[in-house]
Formats: structure tokens, C-alpha cells, sequence
């Protein structure tokens, strides 16, 4: 009676789909303003920490770009020849952006080492303010629907061009400090200061997201209050009873959820797919845009070396 009788569609577009593209079309538009916005700030200023701030937003541009591709590629159906989905699209993406912030705050240690060398005053700091200001507002506006398009969805894509805008806000308060320090108390060495803090949270940036891509790509395990949800959830099934061999992951939205079931093995195989079902649907209600596959095994059954851990 055993089988692999249980399988959740997982060849559909998720719902969140229209969600995630609008979410990145609007990370897209704001990163093109914010880039152009802080060039001619940064022509203006000649502000260390405003160029720090204009590499911090490129990056976005790319990032934002490459989300809306890898959104694209990720929310495509599974296909003859990718049967799992196209999931993986989004923590590969994330991988390259983790590689360029990392890039990009290499690049501003060595900017603002040379600015510590050479010091050199700022030109119209009013500009700079007033173009700080409107970055400010735009990033806060979009950080919190990002943040509500997360939560909805739980893309890793989104995710992380979410934590790159909350490092820009952070950046951009960062320049308004620098170029006030400078211009009202004229402490020159605060612009290459600042600068130099702006890569730390970069760099912190480029770790975070290099680790949540490099696990989805290595097939690492829910954490285990997630688990514990699936086997609580699992056995809540009176005709359940036990579960073993549970197997998880996580590519992009969806979550892949395979496990078996022990069943009275008296019963019909009619009924064995009823309660797989029934068990399918309870797991789909907590886990949406998953995919789940149960294997039935009779009750008592002498499990191989393999299978002995739940």
C-alpha cells in the first residue's frame, strides 16, 4: 500500500505573482530616480559620503534589475525539463548581489582612505540636503511595501532588495550627518568616516544575503520551529498514525514538503489516499505555494536504517 499517492500542484503560477513584479517595478523606478538624484548631488557636493550613497543606489539599480528578471524567471511554471520550477532563479540572483555589494564596498574603503589622505571641502551642501531628503522619503515609502510583499509572499528576492533599501536609508542619513559635520562644524575627516561606516553595513548586507541564497541553493532543511509545525500539523490527523522521514526545502516562494505517513494497515488504499489528502490540505493551509508529497506506509512496518528518524 505504500506510494507515492499526494502531490500538491505545483506547475500553477503562485497567486503572489502579480504581487512580487509590481514590487519589483516599483524597486526599479525608485532606484532610477534615487541614482540620478544622488550623480547630481554628488557633482554638486563632491561629497565622499554622497558618492558612497550614489554607488549604494547603482547597486540597487542592478539589484533591482536583476530581481525583476530572476521574479520573472522564478514565477515561470514548471516545465518538461524543470519539473521543480524555476525557484532557484531568485537565490542565484541573490548570490550576484551579494557579490557586487561586496564589490562596491571595497570600493568605497578606497575611496574614503584617499579622502582621509587628501581631505577635501564640500560645495553646496544645501543641494545635498535637499536631494538627501527626497531619498529618504522615497526609500520609507518603498521599504514598507516591501516589507508588506514579503510578508505575503515570503520571496527571498524581494527580501533582500528590501534589506538593500533599509542600508540606503541607513547610507542616507549617513551623508545628511556627514555633509552637516563638515559644513557647520567643519570636521572634514567626518565625510570619509561616515563613507568608511557605509561599506561595514554593506558588507554586513552582502553576508546576509549571500547566506539566505546559499542556503536555498544547497537544499538546506526549514528551520526547525517550521518542522515542528509540519509534524504538529501532521499528526493532528487522528488516523495518522506516526510520521517519519521528513524532507524540506525552499526555492524561491515555494517550499517543497516530503514525508511519510504510518496508516492502520487494515485499510483500503481508497482510504489511504483519502487521509493523504486530508493531511495534504491541512499542511497547504500553513505552508501556501508549497508542494507536498506523501508516501503511505502500513502502521508497524519495519522501517530500513534510513527512514528511523522522524
Amino acid at each position: 500500500m505504500s506510494g507515492t499517492l499526494s502531490i500538491a500542484a505545483a506547475g500553477k503560477e503562485t497567486a503572489h505573482g502579480p504581487l512580487m513584479r509590481r514590487a519589483a517595478f516599483a524597486s526599479l523606478a525608485v532606484s532610477i530616480g534615487l541614482v540620478l538624484l544622488k550623480a547630481i548631488a554628488y557633482l554638486l557636493t563632491n561629497s565622499v559620503a554622497m558618492l558612497a550613497s550614489l554607488a549604494d543606489s547603482s547597486l540597487d539599480l542592478f539589484s533591482s534589475t536583476l530581481n525583476l528578471v530572476a521574479i520573472r524567471s522564478s514565477l515561470t511554471p514548471a516545465d518538461e525539463e524543470h519539473r521543480w520550477g524555476h525557484g532557484k532563479a531568485e537565490p542565484l540572483a541573490g548570490l550576484g548581489q551579494g557579490a557586487f555589494i561586496a564589490g562596491s564596498a571595497t570600493f568605497l574603503i578606497i575611496q574614503a582612505i584617499n579622502r582621509f589622505i587628501w581631505p577635501e571641502p564640500l560645495d553646496r551642501p544645501l543641494a545635498g540636503l535637499v536631494v538627501m531628503g527626497v531619498s529618504i522619503a522615497a526609500t520609507l515609502v518603498l521599504i514598507a511595501y516591501q516589507r508588506q510583499v514579503v510578508k505575503k509572499t515570503g520571496s527571498v528576492a524581494i527580501s533582500a532588495d528590501r534589506m538593500h533599501y533599509a542600508s540606503d536609508l541607513v547610507t542616507n542619513i549617513g551623508v545628511v550627518l556627514a555633509i552637516g559635520l563638515t559644513e557647520w562644524f567643519h570636521w572634514k575627516l567626518a565625510d570619509p568616516i561616515i563613507a568608511l561606516g557605509i561599506a561595514a553595513i554593506l558588507i554586513g548586507s552582502a553576508w546576509s544575503v549571500f547566506i539566505q541564497s546559499y542556503n536555498q541553493l544547497m537544499d538546506r532543511e526549514l528551520p526547525d520551529a517550521g518542522r515542528d509545525k509540519i509534524k504538529a500539523i501532521v499528526m493532528r490527523n487522528p488516523e495518522v498514525r506516526d510520521l517519519h522521514d521528513l524532507r524540506t526545502r525552499a526555492a524561491g516562494v515555494h517550499t517543497f514538503i516530503q514525508f511519510h505517513i504510518e496508516l492502520d494497515p487494515t485499510i483500503s488504499i481508497t482510504r489511504a489516499h483519502e487521509i493523504s489528502d486530508q493531511v495534504e490540505r491541512s499542511v497547504c493551509a500553513e505552508f501556501p505555494n508549497s508542494e507536498v508529497i506523501i508516501h503511505q506506509d502500513p502502521a508497524g512496518l519495519e522501517r530500513p536504517a534510513g527512514l528511523a528518524q522522524r
